[in-house]
């Protein structure tokens, strides 16, 4: 299958997002840190596979405060660990933070906190897979993809909203 990718604007700038076709591969900012360099054909919003327009869709509703969670077909490139890390990801609730430390003991292995925060700059599924929640120990804001101001900006949008859910 062939990769392709659209750009969409969002509150915290042109977000690219990536299909192979039938899942959402890759959702990277413009300055990402670890973003491919080949991100396949870019192609308009409206004549991208479905996967891609849906993924815009809840994006938009994410940042609209109308959608605590994705539901996406998924398909990130990684090691064994790194997708352990990812899914585990999903497990920290919206609008809360969790430790690099607290993240390595939900996977079962709690002496691999910076191994954890390595995977964890690699997600290649940024808020969708909400790699966002992850703090340092004592609940400072550190390193992200998208860099820090960022994070910032999408945990003080979960938090304003935060109130409201249910969990």
């Amino acid at each position: 299958m062939s990769t392709h990718h659209a750009t969409i604007d969002s509150p915290v700038g042109p977000l690219r997002i990536v299909s192979d076709g039938d899942h959402l591969t890759g959702v990277f900012f413009a300055e990402h840190r670890h973003a491919p360099d080949d991100l396949g054909q870019e192609v308009p919003l409206e004549e991208a596979a479905q996967v891609l327009r849906d993924t815009a869709t809840q994006l938009g509703e994410y940042f609209a405060g109308g959608r605590t969670d994705f539901d996406l077909p998924l398909s990130a490139a990684g090691t064994d660990f790194q997708r352990r890390v990812w899914a585990a990801l999903g497990e920290i609730p919206y609008g809360t933070t969790w430790s690099y430390g607290r993240l390595a003991e939900v996977i079962g292995q709690p002496g691999a906190s910076r191994a954890v925060g390595l995977a964890n700059g690699r997600n290649p599924i940024s808020i969708v897979v909400p790699c966002h929640r992850v703090v340092g120990s004592t609940g400072a804001i550190t390193g992200y993809g998208g860099g820090v101001e960022r994070k910032q900006v999408l945990l003080d949008l979960e938090r304003s909203r935060a109130e409201g859910v249910l969990f």
